[in-house]
């Protein structure tokens, strides 16, 4: 399938590795020019050799922190012109209310939630100027039900959803389409990292972690790929999905469906 995109420019912010870096090497392969923003100047390299080395496209690296009003202000010059967001960057710390306090919740919220907001804000507004863009928003399945022991997470999430779908609602008035995508448990460095503390804590063995029953109970018995979230991002940046905008995807195998 022709997706359109050759030629186009993306900004990918945690595009250094797992999902982000995913993304752009999807994007890529479609002939996309890229812009990655990370904190970590180092992988940012990396990630910009290895796309250079499989595919003909020009990429740009960033070492800015998104968690200060200054990072996204220079994060918004060098991708003034893009034709693509994707906003990736940030994690939010597990725990329930009183295990997460508030210095912590405070930074977390400041790069992945309001991070979000902020960066959208800047290049949708170049975006409205040209009436041609499109935001994507990678948020998380936790903000489609309640979580207690991951509280800030799932509330964050929750709130990005509705971001999504309120301005997707009004940008399709400008040219511009808004997209929510929630995957749910992918097989990511930070995750596994996760699983293997506890196929330590249960076997002995971090490398068993796919044995650990809540990863074997998963749709289709395992995580998903970082490459299959990225494929779904791909076609959502397209014109291929030209009237889908103010909505939320969900790429979880059907586990919300499970009430796992």
């Amino acid at each position: 399938m022709e997706l359109g995109l050759a030629g186009k420019t993306a900004l990918i912010t945690g595009g250094s590795q797992g999902i982000g870096l995913a993304v752009a090497t999807s994007l890529a392969a479609e002939g996309a020019h890229l812009h990655l923003v990370s904190r970590n100047e180092g992988k940012l390299r990396e990630a910009k050799a290895t796309l250079q080395r499989s595919h003909d496209c020009t990429v740009h690296i960033h070492a800015i922190d998104l968690g200060s009003s200054d990072g996204i202000r220079q994060a918004a010059e060098a991708g003034s012109l893009a034709d693509i967001l994707i906003n990736n960057a940030g994690a939010i710390p597990q725990g329930d209310l009183l295990a997460v306090d508030e210095a912590a919740w405070r930074a977390a919220w400041e790069l992945k939630v309001f991070g979000f907001i902020n960066l959208t804000r800047e290049i949708y507004r170049s975006m409205r100027q040209r009436r041609s863009g499109v935001i994507i928003n990678i948020i998380g399945a936790s903000g489609e039900r309640p979580k207690p022991s991951y509280i800030a997470g799932t509330s964050g999430n929750a709130a990005l959803m509705q971001f999504s779908r309120a301005l997707g609602g009004e940008s399709v008035d400008h040219g511009v389409r808004v997209v929510g995508v929630n995957p749910g448990w992918i097989e990511t460095s930070r995750q596994v990292d996760r699983w293997k503390v506890r196929a330590q804590e249960a076997f002995g063995d971090e490398n068993r972690w796919r044995e650990l029953e809540p990863v074997r109970r998963s749709p289709f018995g395992r995580l998903a790929r970082p490459e299959e979230v990225a494929d779904v991002i791909t076609f959502l940046s397209s014109e291929r999905a030209s009237y889908i905008s103010g909505t939320i995807v969900t790429i979880d195998g059907g586990r919300l469906g499970r009430g796992d």
